[in-house]
């Protein structure tokens, strides 16, 4: 059995790396921690795990490398880059779910998170996990940055016809929408009932920190610079991020021709469902699960694709990803833990 850690369980991401770790055939968890939980039952912070024994530890980096084969870091960005150093990568495996590995410039990284990086000697080590796409450089490897869930998503939706050079770059408009988990357990104002039911509101407008790790990963698919608009919204539901992107098309693309693109990449990815023509995803057809949905029309009036993917934000876009970059890292089967079915209704 593999021995897995967890830090940070008693946030959203954190205990639902917990609700599908605890599942997992190949897995053990040895230890959870919690800065603000120690010493209480995980049952205790959450309810619906009074059937587990977990205990909320305080966190010991060095001694959970010394037991554990894998420790996931569900941890604020800034954070992670202080505690991984080679030393804990030379006894065990870790996979961040944070944003302190995902940009491999570092520039970019503290013009985005203003914030400095105290791992940089990491960067070129770190594998951006993006499952689907960069797979054969994870396995084995012993540092995972997991990625953002508007990334996975928007990432994912527009990947083939970025690599295949389908449409004009500098034209990529991505309008996102984030379930309120996304913005995580602490205190905000922002996010309290009575701020957000009843009501959607764009944040961060061109300046979400999503922004360049789409651009990155865009970049590398079509070897050249990709620039891009993108607009995050919160919605008052619980899970889910549905990104709406568009793009002109650079020829007389038909229906037909954009599916065959999809379908050079994806055919065989468990975890990527494709519509049907004419249906278009919905975050209520993939919550609670490591499922992506994708839908794409054809605007012959304007020569634009319009694509539409959905996911949930904690599982496919944070812990789900995670434990199957795991999987990956383990050879173990890819979908080991993750082929659980959406929940509907919820």
């Amino acid at each position: 059995m593999i021995q897995a850690g967890i830090i940070g369980a008693t946030g959203y991401a954190g205990s639902e790396l917990v609700r599908l770790l605890q599942a997992h055939p190949e897995v053990n968890i040895h230890t959870i921690t919690s800065q603000s939980y120690a010493g209480k039952p995980y049952g205790e912070v959450f309810e619906n795990y009074r059937h587990e024994a977990f205990i909320c530890e305080e966190e010991n980096l060095a001694e959970m490398a010394e037991a554990c084969d894998v420790i996931f870091l569900a941890l604020p960005h800034g954070v992670a880059s202080k505690k991984v150093t080679p030393e804990i990568l030379a006894k065990t495996k870790i996979v961040d779910l944070g944003a302190d590995f995902r940009l491999k410039d570092i520039n970019v990284y503290r013009e985005w998170y203003q914030a400095e990086h105290d791992a940089v000697n990491l960067l070129d080590e770190a594998v951006y996990g993006l499952c689907e796409i960069n797979r054969a450089g994870t396995a084995g490897k012993r540092l995972v940055a997991n990625p953002g869930c508007y990334t996975t998503c928007s990432i994912l939706s527009l990947y083939p016809l970025v690599k295949e050079k389908m449409i004009d770059l500098d034209s990529i408009v991505i309008d996102a929408k984030s379930g309120v988990s996304g913005a995580g357990r602490g205190a905000n104002m922002g996010v309290h009932f009575c701020e957000t039911d009843g009501s959607i509101k764009a944040y961060k407008v061109a300046s979400h920190r999503h922004t360049p790790e789409i651009e990155e990963q865009l970049s590398y698919a079509a070897d050249a610079s990709v620039v891009l608009s993108f607009t995050p919204h919160l919605i008052p539901m619980n899970r889910g991020i549905l990104a709406t992107c568009y793009a002109r098309l650079l020829d007389n693309y038909t229906y037909e021709d954009i599916r065959a693109a999809y379908m050079k990449y994806y055919a065989d990815e468990y975890f990527i469902r494709l519509t049907k023509k004419g249906v278009f995803p919905e975050t209520k057809w993939v919550k609670g699960s490591n499922f992506v949905d994708i839908g794409f029309a054809v605007d012959e009036r304007t020569k634009r694709v319009v694509i539409t993917g959905a996911l949930d934000n904690l599982v496919k876009g944070a812990a789900g990803q995670a434990v199957q970059n795991m999987n990956i890292i383990f050879g173990l089967d890819e979908t080991a833990g993750l082929t659980m079915t959406p929940m509907f209704p919820a």
